[in-house]
């Protein structure tokens, strides 16, 4: 507990000054001011308006559209607006004021509790009127105890017990307080304890289509001390009238398996309260991170369909993974591709996504839900994700706004397109594209991709262990990535029958083998061209045309398997795949790369990732590497993004 305050002082005066006039005012009118200060919050308290419109949403599984879940969320801020005033209230509470607005469902349950003589717990949720409930309880005619825990403002701390305990409740402070509690049980007292927020020190259970933690301390007193739990809710009809809907007591179930009778019961308990939330959405706290303490994660790729945008989105997404995994958390992934009605609508997204704020948008959704091809709508729709990850210009808009709209944490491979990169909690930019300098920015120096050690193992494995390939596990291999015509790019069939043939040169001298293979890419007088210099060369030993008979672990497969790998410089993703192969990378000059490839390219050479040669001079640069065999450098793209990913998390 902190020491005294300013704002303390501040909240004690503020407290009795507005409790005066609030009581001085008809009930019905202070509570109607109590919904417009509910709106107030609503409209102003946007982070935490953000973190309960993405509980409702998730809670509600899909069954309530984006207006729906809005519509509910300020409701809930009404009724907390409600709840703070009637606070002020409490000193003016008396048992005229309980008969004229408290009604009662199920009254006589608490009688069936004490019948036993252990003692009931009243148990609550944090729902409905939180401070109001405790004086209800202690005005119906039994020893009611408030078992609480200090506030962080000693004065107003103690302000508030003061009006507890003035209607009638005896108050219990945690955690010196125990003995005392166990003593009111035992002479058949009523404890009121609450069941939700259980933090740290909770008990996984699913609540509301998640892993949430629960406090365990209700079910504990009952199986030691077998006192009885009856559950409690309120619900607000109308302005000061409260419905208290009270449950028959609680039966539990025992083992003889303490942990699990404890987790068994537990959840029995949670799903009374589940049955109420959904039924009054409205009363239940939802400003709090209800499933934080879950051991479960889901990470949504959006995909533009480009095959070399989902791998580095994979990449990111494996990363993360595994730092989830760290920390005691499985993570699952789904990857939804994104699909606009026309490049039009695509443009347009783009555009209303640059005029939208950081808060505003969630709840409407409009143009996502007027610009995507409705299945990729309601599939958005139903996924309730804690990271969003996308590569590519095409879909950053799209991640942006459903960041926003699920309260998620927002990872973007490459520039953003007219999107600042502000909007995002983190953007992998490679060094090529002149990322600004910016904390929320982790510049690579290639495109990302899933090459690491265990990708290789798995690769090169599937590789060996395919029928129609014989390869030596063992063998000293050649590995050739050919692509294909790019942005003002075109692979000669000439430059690569000298390339070919250079290989073939360096391989006699080396005692290597080749392995080859093409890109879809590649056009067909390229693959001709190959086909000539390869087949039925005593040193090549597997040759792979990607779009007559693909092998799936062909490119993986030859990355783990090569001791040199050559290959064409148009694809920052190939070079960038081969390169975090901890292996020796050539490429070949060639006329029509674009500026930011000539870029990547002569970083990574400065920088000895990457070995470049003219065609006609290939097989004297890599016999002499061959021979010299001098350190493998790789860049470190995989730890930098990793650092930056586990500092947003």
């Amino acid at each position: 507990m902190k020491n005294d305050s300013f704002f303390d002082c501040l909240g004690c005066i503020l407290i009795r000054v507005i409790g005066r006039f609030m009581r001085a005012i008809p009930v019905e009118w202070a509570l109607f001011l109590g919904k417009r200060l509910g709106d107030v919050l609503y409209y102003f308290d946007c982070r935490h308006k953000t973190i309960a419109y993405a509980n409702i949403k998730a809670a509600c599984a899909g069954e309530y559209s984006t207006a729906q879940v809005a519509r509910t969320t300020r409701n809930f801020y009404q009724h907390f607006g409600q709840n703070l005033i009637e606070i002020f209230f409490i000193p003016a509470v008396n048992k005229d004021y309980l008969k004229k607005y408290i009604s009662f469902e199920g009254l006589e349950h608490i009688d069936q509790g004490f019948q036993r003589g252990k003692g009931v717990i009243l148990l609550g949720a944090h729902e409905g009127s939180w401070e109001l409930s405790n004086i209800i309880c202690a005005n119906l005619g039994f020893v009611f105890i408030v078992f609480v825990q200090g506030q962080r403002f000693p004065r107003m701390n103690r302000l508030l017990n003061y009006y507890r305990s003035s209607k009638g409740c005896k108050i219990i402070q945690r955690p010196q307080g125990l003995r005392q509690l166990i003593e009111a049980l035992k002479q058949n007292h009523a404890v009121g304890m609450t069941v939700d927020q259980g933090g740290k020190n909770g008990i996984l259970v699913d609540f509301l289509g998640g892993e949430a933690s629960m406090s365990p301390g209700a079910v504990r007193f009952a199986l030691k001390y077998d006192a009885t739990i009856v559950p409690a809710f309120y619900k607000r009809t109308q302005g000061p009238h409260i419905k208290v809907i009270i449950d028959p007591p609680f039966q539990i179930e025992r083992t003889g398996d303490l942990e699990e009778d404890v987790r068994r019961n537990l959840q029995r308990l949670v799903r009374i309260y589940e049955k109420n939330i959904r039924r009054y959405p409205e009363e239940y706290l939802w400003t709090y991170k209800i499933w934080k303490y879950g051991k479960t994660r889901k990470i949504l790729i959006l995909s533009d369909g480009k095959t070399g945008h989902l791998r580095q989105s994979q990449a990111v997404a494996g990363i993360t993974t595994r730092l989830f995994a760290e920390r005691g958390l499985q993570a699952t992934q789904e990857t939804i591709e994104v699909k606009y009605k026309s490049n039009l609508a695509r443009k347009a997204l783009a555009m209303s996504t640059c005029l939208s704020g950081k808060y505003h948008c969630q709840g409407c959704l409009w143009c996502v839900r007027t610009f995507l091809e409705p299945g990729v709508y309601q599939a958005l729709q139903k996924i309730k994700p804690e990271v969003i990850i996308s590569s590519g210009a095409q879909v950053a808009p799209l991640a942006y706004l459903l960041a926003r709209e699920n309260a998620a944490k927002s990872i973007v491979v490459m520039r953003p397109s007219l999107l600042s990169t502000r909007r995002f909690d983190l953007v992998v930019m490679p060094r090529h594209d002149h990322p600004p300098r910016r904390g929320n920015i982790v510049t690579t120096v290639g495109a990302l991709n899933l090459v690491d050690q265990e990708y290789l193992n798995d690769q090169r494995q599937k590789l060996l262990q395919n029928p129609e390939v014989a390869l030596k596990p063992d063998g000293f291999y050649i590995g050739v990535l050919i692509g294909g015509d790019a942005k003002k790019f075109r692979l000669s069939p000439q430059v690569v029958s000298t390339v070919m043939r250079q290989i073939k040169s360096a391989a006699l001298t080396l005692g290597a083998d080749i392995l080859v293979t093409t890109s879809r890419r590649t056009s067909k007088e390229v693959v001709d061209c190959i086909k000539g210099e390869c087949e039925g060369h005593p040193r090549c030993r597997l040759l792979v045309i990607a779009h007559e008979k693909n092998i799936p672990e062909a490119v993986g497969g030859i990355l783990g398997l090569s001791s040199i790998v050559v290959t064409s410089p148009e694809s920052i993703s190939m070079v960038s795949e081969a390169m975090q192969s901890n292996t020796y990378v050539f490429t070949f000059k060639a006329e029509g790369l674009i500026a930011k490839h000539q870029r990547f390219l002569d970083y990574c050479i400065g920088n000895n990732y990457l070995f470049l040669s003219r065609p006609d001079e290939l097989a004297r640069a890599i016999v002499e590497i061959g021979k010299k065999k001098p350190a493998v450098h790789s860049p470190r793209d995989t730890r930098a993004v990793r650092d930056a990913i586990s500092r947003i998390l």
